[in-house]
């Protein structure tokens, strides 16, 4: 797959260095665990990768952009998936792929301890989102609530626009939601799905980034 150039992206030199710095799946989950996470205090945002740059934060949808803009420019498709929670039980996540010798891993911009980056051992995308379902919480009752995943969204469909671009990206939102979701829990299997013990719920509350930091 052709690389990303700057000249394509739209990008300013500095910003294309940057995110061409993140040439591995490693380097761009260290460079996503580095930054604040976004707490959106003054409203909902879906920011690109040029404004998560220049804001230095972003929560998981804007961290996926991210890391998605960089396989890109390191000529890896820029692959999306959206995990989706039992209805109105929690938000939706949203994670990046990447492959490595015909394995999938994925890439989390997460703030708890769980949800985060999974290394390439997962042989299909089904596979390695079932890897998350034993370790999203709910914090108040411990109920495992990850019902779904979507197709696994390539964003070169959208040009190349949405790595600079400086409205909010419900293009890019409303988009995963239109794509084909795949159940994960077998018909009738839920009322056996056991209830987080108090140990797991412990360490899901662990926060990385608190609302009062002034940088998030």
């Amino acid at each position: 797959m052709k690389r990303l150039t700057r000249a394509a992206s739209g990008l300013t030199p500095q910003e294309y260095k940057t995110l061409a710095r993140l040439s591995t799946p490693i380097k761009i989950q260290n460079f996503l665990d580095a930054i604040p996470s976004n707490w959106e205090k003054n409203g909902d945002t879906y920011m690109s990768p040029r404004r998560v740059l220049r804001e230095n934060k972003a929560h998981c949808f804007e961290g996926a952009l991210l890391a998605a803009a960089a396989l890109w420019i390191a000529g890896e498709p820029p692959l999306l998936v959206d995990l989706s929670p039992l209805s109105g039980k929690d938000f939706d996540h949203v994670i990046t792929l990447y492959k490595r010798n015909g394995y999938y891993g994925a890439i989390s911009k997460t703030n708890y301890t769980t949800l985060r980056f999974r290394d390439p051992i997962y042989r299909t995308p089904r596979e390695l989102v079932l890897s998350y379902f034993n370790e999203w919480v709910l914090d108040t009752t411990g109920e495992k609530v990850l019902e779904r995943y979507s197709k696994p969204l390539d964003l070169r469909r959208f040009g190349a626009g949405w790595l600079t671009e400086e409205k909010d990206l419900h293009v890019i939102a409303d988009a995963l939601d239109t794509l084909p979701y795949y159940e994960l829990v077998p018909k009738g299997n839920w009322r056996y799905v056991r209830t987080a013990d108090s140990m797991e719920l412990k360490a899901g509350r662990l926060l990385e980034w608190s609302r009062s930091n002034p940088r998030t």
